[in-house]
């Protein structure tokens, strides 16, 4: 077998022992699993990004542990399900009473939620603080106001983290960030964001070190260059009629000419992966990438650096920006399906993973905080009570004892999703939706796009895997939304009938504006020589 870093050594490190390793966590906000070149988008182009998947093992069910950001952000840093750490929605969403400001209609009040990572969880960065490690946070952190930044979770060094969950001031400077000082007017986002983070590496490089780089980007608004925007405008234009007629691979009739959206269920969902300005979003996300990975090559560093990759939640396909398709999963960001939880997933650690290994094990990001831990020799804190596992045994080719995974979010995304709670068992997923106590069940191994509901013909199955569901939502006293007594059913119906007839039409128009010739953006972005 073989053999870890450092061993199950103390904090303190044994005497001639080998340093512990370096940890590179890179963290996309709203990237889907299909938004990749080796995930198979054969329009957007991330070959650093690609390259962190071919020097380590490639998870092919990675999940995050919830369609929202937030609760997935607590749970990479804590190694506990959202239910656990209290967080269940994005912080800032609407809850309880208030809801009903956001206009929606909905039959039920979303469960509250805490607002802020509690100053009790033992985070990642504190772990590995403890141990000797230098830590540094870079980006989106999203997990509380002043007094609950990253600075105030273990990490030494922030560079743009604070409450917010998008970029105030868009992806070019000024940032309107208390935590970046802004750069030269038209200075690219997640450039920059590189750049902190090489320079961390840089300073720290004789020395262990946590570099968490957690990206804004690809999150809205969605801004890019001229220059990039033009590149995939041009390639987009030239794919054509081959962009549509991949539906029919996904199991899906081709749209119509021009077309780009379905309805599904509660709101469009993008079918097509053709916008410019997100693939360009995605290009500067993959040129910071390459950015860091020069420096640690420079170093030297390759042979002694843990490198992460994974993202927060599907791909936005509804809501938002509408800004690319997640096929053949369903859904997207926010939403209850496959779109909406499985993340590029990838794991290279020196000495342990083999290059372009995969595994098709579940897995989540509750458990990236244990499986680090591991690699780093470092106890997992029992007072922590982490709900994941260690990953190691499967990066060195063996097994893992089965179990279940599970989700919940009690709240109403923005992009269509419904408050729900899920259990998966391997090939099975079962889904239970609070508003009406249904359930569905899909085998995602047979059907990946859920879309066939075989809960009446698994009756056994179902009934075994909704007690247990249930179960575990009493065990961990998970919070439920409300049935709302003021709710208007006629008013519900009236909104999605807009949104799936002016409101789709409206999205239809916007979407093939990107792509027309003359097409100009906000006067906020790009127009700059300095911008990527």
């Amino acid at each position: 077998m073989v053999s870890l870093f450092a061993g199950s050594v103390s904090p303190a490190h044994a005497a001639g022992a080998k340093p512990r390793p370096n940890i590179v966590f890179i963290l996309a906000d709203d990237l889907g699993v299909k938004d990749l070149g080796n995930e198979g988008s054969v329009f957007y182009e991330s070959p650093h990004i690609d390259r962190i998947s071919e020097l380590g093992m490639k998870f092919t069910r990675g999940y995050a542990t919830c369609q929202v950001c937030s609760p997935s952000r607590a749970s990479i840093l804590t190694g506990k399900y959202p239910v656990n750490v209290g967080i269940t929605t994005w912080i800032g969403d609407g809850s309880g009473p208030a809801w009903r400001g956001a206009k929606r209609f909905d039959s039920h009040l979303p469960a509250e939620y805490e607002h802020q990572l509690r100053a009790s969880e033992l985070t990642l960065a504190e772990v590995l603080r403890s141990a000797g490690y230098r830590t540094f946070f870079a980006g989106k952190w999203h997990l509380g106001d002043k007094g609950s930044w990253p600075e105030d979770h273990g990490f030494d060094i922030n560079r743009g983290g604070w409450r917010v969950g998008g970029p105030t001031g868009g992806y070019f400077s000024p940032y309107q960030n208390p935590n970046l000082p802004d750069g030269p007017p038209g200075e690219s986002l997640p450039i920059r964001l590189g750049q902190e983070t090489a320079a961390f590496i840089e300073a720290n490089h004789d020395r262990p070190f946590l570099a968490y780089l957690s990206f804004y980007s690809v999150h809205g608004p969605i801004q890019t260059s001229s220059k990039l925007w033009r590149k995939y405008r041009d390639k987009a234009v030239s794919a054509g009629e081959a962009q549509r007629e991949s539906l029919a691979a996904n199991g899906l009739p081709p749209r119509k000419a021009g077309e780009r959206f379905v309805f599904d269920r509660r709101l469009a969902v993008r079918q097509v992966q053709d916008c410019p300005i997100y693939a360009g979003m995605i290009e500067s996300m993959d040129n910071a990438v390459g950015i860091v990975l020069a420096k640690l090559e420079q170093h030297g560093l390759l042979e002694n650096t843990i490198i992460c990759f994974t993202s927060d939640n599907g791909g936005v396909s509804s809501g938002d920006a509408f800004s690319t398709s997640n096929l053949p999963y369903r859904g997207g960001k926010g939403r209850q399906w496959e779109g909406g939880i499985r993340e590029p997933f990838y794991l290279y650690a020196p000495g342990v993973t083999q290059p372009g290994a995969t595994c098709d094990v579940p897995v989540s990001g509750i458990d990236w905080y244990p499986t680090l831990l591991t690699l780093a020799g470092v106890p997992v804190p029992a007072e922590q009570r982490a709900d994941g596992v260690s990953l190691v045994p499967l990066l060195q080719g063996a097994s893992l004892p089965a179990r279940p995974l599970y989700w919940h979010y009690p709240h109403y995304g923005n992009q269509g999703g419904e408050p729900s709670s899920i259990l998966m068992d391997g090939d099975w997923k079962l889904i239970y939706y609070h508003e009406d106590e249904r359930y569905e069940l899909y085998n995602v191994a047979n059907d990946v796009g859920e879309r066939h509901d075989v809960l009446a013909d698994q009756p056994d199955r179902a009934r075994a895997m909704q007690s247990q569901l249930q179960a575990w939502l009493r065990e961990t006293n998970a919070k439920l939304p409300a049935a709302d007594p003021q709710f208007d059913a006629k008013k519900r119906q009236s909104r999605w009938d807009m949104l799936k007839t002016s409101g789709q039409a409206k999205l239809e128009a916007q979407h093939a504006r990107f792509l027309q010739e003359d097409f100009s953006p906000n006067d906020n972005w790009w127009g700059s020589a300095l911008a990527e």
